[in-house]
This record gives structure tokens, C-alpha cells and sequence, in this order.
């Protein structure tokens, strides 16, 4: 029986364990934290830190494994790719892995190479930033992220130098390697995009692009609270987003896998991209793809880690109108209840709550403080675009 490495057993990773399974194979996983579910589904468990690439590498040889695979991971992700790469294992190449996942460093790969991209510059000093934001180096408004971190933990926007100290210091308190990156604003034209995709041999093969969502009442306004699909730009837009992330890949040398979107366009059609992370989507994006197109992006990406061929149906366009909701609180406290209403619970097709009543939660400020997400169906995209912009209206999450 062939071996995968599995980099991380959250809940929304236990998914690609079950998948590999699924396929026949057998499960190592890796983790650092003692209560991830993985551990239960996985065929053999290492207490592991996802991002100790020596550590990894020693697992992997110990235990002799046919593919490794960071699902839904960026700080595994790299991880991955320096294994496989030390191994000859299937994967993508480690430095072009490394510039995709680290924020100041692709910034700048696409300012070299002639890509849309805002002003930006990387920094291991609070006091250095500072000081260029004061000097007139950036045009404000700016939006300050750590350069490592995922899920949007860490994020702010920046107004006026009087509010950069504080918001430095947010930023980079979330950063693994104490590092943070500024970048101009930029403004965007309809939704922000998100969405996953997949290359195979380096084609960018499928796509599939969804609207961004934002909760502007949020403490951290910039951390998405849905994606809804599909993407609500005609067909020729779309496919000029698909083509700039083609040029990168083709630049990047990148082979068979599947990828996280953030973009943005301007008023002139200009497709910034934000980010494209070498790995799937977290909030259960996979799932809603699957619903909507019948593509298992998950079973790709395990094929994909083991070296498998990739052959898609000839039919990927989206079908009907599918979304998932990150429930999120507005405060901190004693969560109480979860009221929906009954027209929304109807739309519900998968519930994946993970507090209850009685658990302590947070107010909403990056993907690990909400408190599990719904995959959602509607009947057409504007019942959906005005419920995913308009959360208040069917759904309340109320503290102690």
C-alpha cells in the first residue's frame, strides 16, 4: 500500500485523511497540536509542527511515503514542496512555492515581471515601517498584513500615519517569522474574486471564481465571510483573469496542483493578483466547487501529491448558485444561541458549527475565530448576492 504525508489534522483537513483513504492509501499525519481531530482518521500520527521542515523531512524518510500533501494549508505548504523536492516526490518547485506563500516576496516576483501589483515593501521593524509611512513613501490608505500568515489573521488598513504604530504591531504579532508586509490600497470594481483552481503540468485546466463577501460591522472588516459562485463578471472578464494566472504559473515553472485565488480587479479590467496560494481553499471552498460543478478538487489534490494522472470530465462550468457562510460574532463572550431564520435554514445544505452554546467565542477577526461555516444553495444570484451581503437580515449570533 502506497504512503501519503498529510500536513495538518484541523477539522477542515480531516477531509483530504478520509480522502486519501478513500483512494486506498495509506495515512501519515503530521500536527503540533495534541487535540486535532486528524489524528482519529489518520492511519499513523506525528506530534509535528507542519512548518519544522527537518522534521517533516525525517518523518517522511522514516516512514518512506509515496507523496506529501499541505491540503488547504499555507504555512504547510512550503513544507511540502522542500520534501517532495528533497525526495523526488510529485510536487512544485520549492522556491516558486515559497514566493507564493510568502506575501512581501511575491509582491515583488510580480512587480518583476511585469504584473499588476500595488506599491508594496516587506519589513522585520515596526519602527522601519513607521518611518516610511511617514516619510511619504506609500500613499494612504495602505493595508498592512503579516507576510506569512493565513486565513486573514493579522490584517488591517491604515488611514492616516497616526493609526500605524498600533496596527504595525497587530500585524506583525501574528507573523511566524516577525515579518510584515505594506501595500497600497487597491481599489476594487465589483466583488473582490476568489475561488480555486487546478494545473495539470502546469495548464491552469479549471477554474472556478466566486464573489467575495465582507462583513463591514466586523473588528477586522477584511477577513471574507462568504464566497459565493459564481462569479458574477461576463465570460471575457473571467477569462482575462484566467490568462494572467496562467503567466504566472508558466513563469513559476509549476506543475500539477490546485490553488486558492484572491484578486481584484480595476475599473479598466486590470486583474490584481492579490494572492494564489499552492494549495485548496479553507471554509470548505472544495465542497461548495464540488456542489456546484461536480469537480472533486479534493480527490485532485490527492492524486495530484501522489503522482496520479489528472484527466477532468469536459464538462467544469459552474451549475446553479452556491455559497458558504463563515458564522461570526460580532463581540466577544458566552456564545448563547445561533438564531436563523427558517427561509435561510432551508438553503443549508451542509452545517459544519463548531461551537455550541455554553463555549467561549471571540469577536470575528480571521478564519480561526469563526465559529464553523454552512455550505448554502439559492435559487439565483441575486437571492444569493443579498443574503451573503446582508448576513443580518436571516441570521444572529447572540452572546452572553
Amino acid at each position: 500500500m502506497k504512503k501519503i504525508l498529510l500536513l495538518g489534522g484541523s477539522a477542515q483537513q480531516v477531509v483530504a485523511i478520509e480522502t486519501a483513504k478513500k483512494l486506498g492509501y495509506y495515512t501519515v499525519l503530521c500536527d503540533f497540536l495534541t487535540d486535532n481531530p486528524g489524528q482519529y482518521s489518520a492511519d499513523k500520527f506525528y506530534l509535528e509542527s507542519t512548518t519544522d521542515k527537518e522534521a517533516i523531512l525525517k518523518v517522511a524518510q522514516e516512514e518512506a511515503v509515496d507523496g506529501v500533501l499541505a491540503y488547504a494549508s499555507d504555512p504547510a505548504a512550503p513544507t511540502a514542496a522542500y520534501v517532495a523536492e528533497k525526495l523526488g516526490l510529485p510536487g512544485n518547485p520549492y522556491k516558486s512555492v515559497e514566493i507564493l506563500c510568502n506575501k512581501d516576496q511575491f509582491r515583488a516576483y510580480l512587480a518583476e515581471n511585469g504584473f499588476c501589483t500595488p506599491v508594496a515593501k516587506g519589513y522585520s521593524s515596526v519602527a522601519e515601517a513607521a518611518a516610511d509611512m511617514n516619510n511619504g513613501y506609500f500613499k494612504f490608505p495602505v493595508i498592512v498584513k503579516p507576510v506569512d500568515s493565513s486565513g486573514s489573521k493579522g490584517v488591517c488598513r491604515i488611514d492616516t500615519p497616526e493609526q500605524a504604530e498600533e496596527k504595525l504591531e497587530y500585524a506583525m504579532s501574528y507573523s511566524r517569522g516577525k515579518r510584515i508586509i505594506i501595500e497600497e490600497y487597491v481599489e476594487k470594481f465589483g466583488y473582490q474574486i476568489a475561488g480555486d483552481g487546478l494545473s495539470v503540468d502546469g495548464k491552469l485546466v479549471f477554474r472556478c471564481f466566486a464573489n467575495d463577501h465582507f462583513n463591514p460591522k466586523c473588528k477586522n472588516p477584511f477577513v471574507p465571510v462568504s464566497a459565493s459562485f459564481p462569479y458574477n463578471m461576463p465570460a471575457d472578464v473571467q477569462d482575462k483573469i484566467h490568462n494572467e494566472i496562467q503567466r504566472l504559473l508558466t513563469s513559476l515553472d509549476m506543475k500539477t496542483s490546485t490553488y486558492n485565488f484572491d484578486m481584484r480587479i480595476d475599473k479598466d479590467y486590470n486583474v490584481y493578483l492579490m494572492e494564489v496560494a499552492p494549495r485548496d481553499g479553507g471554509n470548505y471552498i472544495p465542497d461548495v466547487i464540488r456542489y456546484a460543478t461536480g469537480i472533486d478538487l479534493v480527490e485532485y489534490s490527492v492524486r495530484a501529491a501522489m503522482g496520479e494522472k489528472i484527466v477532468l470530465p469536459e464538462e467544469t462550468e459552474a451549475q446553479g448558485y452556491w455559497s458558504y457562510f463563515a458564522v461570526h460574532s460580532l463581540e466577544d463572550g458566552i456564545l448563547d444561541t445561533v438564531e436563523i431564520s427558517e427561509e435561510a435554514r432551508e438553503k443549508i445544505v451542509e452545517n459544519h458549527l463548531i461551537k455550541k452554546p455554553g463555549d467561549s467565542i471571540s469577536t470575528f477577526t480571521g478564519a480561526n475565530t469563526t465559529l464553523g461555516c454552512f455550505v448554502m444553495k439559492f435559487s439565483g444570484m441575486d437571492e444569493m448576492l443579498d443574503m451573503m451581503d446582508n448576513s443580518e437580515k436571516w441570521i444572529r449570533v447572540r452572546v452572553k
